[in-house]
């Protein structure tokens, strides 16, 4: 199979899809592998590592999507590169469907076969090509979290640990999942007050058995997280539905009981934000002011460590990677229920019920595309 690698064009996004390593993998495995110039750049992979793997530079995105029977991504293809993707080809990448009908139209139209990173499953009921990109952004969420809250980013101007004789920031992290997890534990090194909310009693409890004193743990009811908010300086929302929309938790009207001052990083702003006044924003202009919280609302977190991600994101997906191009994709998924569940679209149809259901937009199983 020819499996191609374009640069990454959304804005400030330096992560690419493939590493020079999954590269060698798939040369290994009798495949040719065509990377677009400068691709692995921003990762800090040059073009004279892809090339020592074995693969094939190639000038332009336009050149690597015309060549290629798989296309390996980081990022949702953007508009440009939706009108590239033509009918039979694999597209292999986070696409993030439910807040985005129009990418999820330019994909069924484009007739290409679309598989996306955050719906496959594995046995134990994870999303193993999503957990790496989730540990990274709960890392980070306190990190940008402490800098959208200096007085100087427009935030109140708290510290994370405190000093002596001042306490520490108060934070509220909404979700017990990968990126609450990791999230939480940054933030108490960090020296500050931190409580994560769930609805899962087994989840809290296991965070508690876990961590310890590290962090609190409290029921994510309505009421409960507004109370908690009221207090936060800084509130970290971490909540996934996998493929669907995320949940909107704090309102409009709820930010006036919030701190002047506080901030909110949304990290499911990839499934369009879990606070309503949320919207995505970029790396080059991160935060913005909605009644004086400040916002940090990047859609692409871990492009921000873009090496360090690269390299975690490779090591999640090579294997169903080398499986989709060993097997096709059809036999990949037909040996594999995990890999199945990540198929969203094939052939001009919607194949995953939690966008259909979004978007409004009817679904055909994807047992039965297999079968199509």
């Amino acid at each position: 199979m020819k499996i191609g690698c374009p640069k990454e064009i959304k804005p400030q996004e330096f992560r690419v899809g493939m590493t020079p390593n999954a590269a060698f993998e798939a040369v290994k495995h009798g495949h040719q592998v065509i990377i677009e110039t400068s691709a692995g750049s921003g990762a800090g992979f040059d073009d004279a590592a892809y090339i020592a793997a074995g693969a094939t530079i190639m000038g332009t995105a336009a050149e690597v999507f015309a060549a290629a029977d798989m296309i390996v991504k980081v990022k949702e293809p953007q508009a440009g590169e939706r009108k590239m993707l033509r009918e039979g080809q694999l597209l292999f990448t986070y696409l993030h469907l439910a807040p985005d009908p129009e990418q999820t139209k330019d994909l069924m139209e484009s007739g290409a076969t679309c598989i996306a990173y955050e719906t496959v499953t594995d046995s134990a009921g994870g999303l193993p090509l999503l957990a790496p990109m989730s540990e990274v952004a709960g890392r980070l969420a306190p990190q940008v979290g402490a800098w959208t809250l200096q007085k100087a980013n427009g935030g109140r101007g708290v510290l994370m640990g405190g000093v002596p004789g001042v306490g520490p920031a108060k934070v509220v992290v909404i979700g017990g999942g990968v990126v609450g997890t990791h999230a939480a534990r940054v933030a108490s090194g960090m020296g500050a007050d931190v409580t994560v909310l769930d609805r899962s009693l087994s989840r809290m409890r296991y965070l508690d058995d876990v961590f310890g004193r590290e962090f609190k743990t409290s029921f994510a009811s309505a009421g409960n997280t507004i109370e908690l908010a009221r207090e936060a300086d800084l509130i970290i929302g971490a909540v996934l539905i996998p493929g669907a929309a995320a949940p909107k938790l704090i309102s409009r009207e709820q930010l006036s009981e919030l701190k002047p001052g506080a901030a909110i990083v949304d990290v499911a702003i990839d499934q369009g934000g879990c606070f309503e006044t949320s919207r995505a924003t970029t790396h080059q202009d991160p935060i913005y002011n909605v009644d004086g919280i400040m916002h940090y609302c990047v859609a692409n977190m871990p492009g921000a460590v873009a090496r360090t991600s690269t390299i975690a994101l490779g090591n999640a997906t090579m294997p169903f990677m080398l499986a989709l191009a060993d097997k096709g994709w059809k036999q990949a998924c037909a040996d594999d229920e995990h890999l199945l569940a990540g198929l969203n679209v094939h052939a001009g149809q919607l194949t995953y019920f939690a966008v259909g259901k979004a978007l409004g937009i009817d679904v055909l199983s994807p047992q039965l595309a297999l079968k199509a």
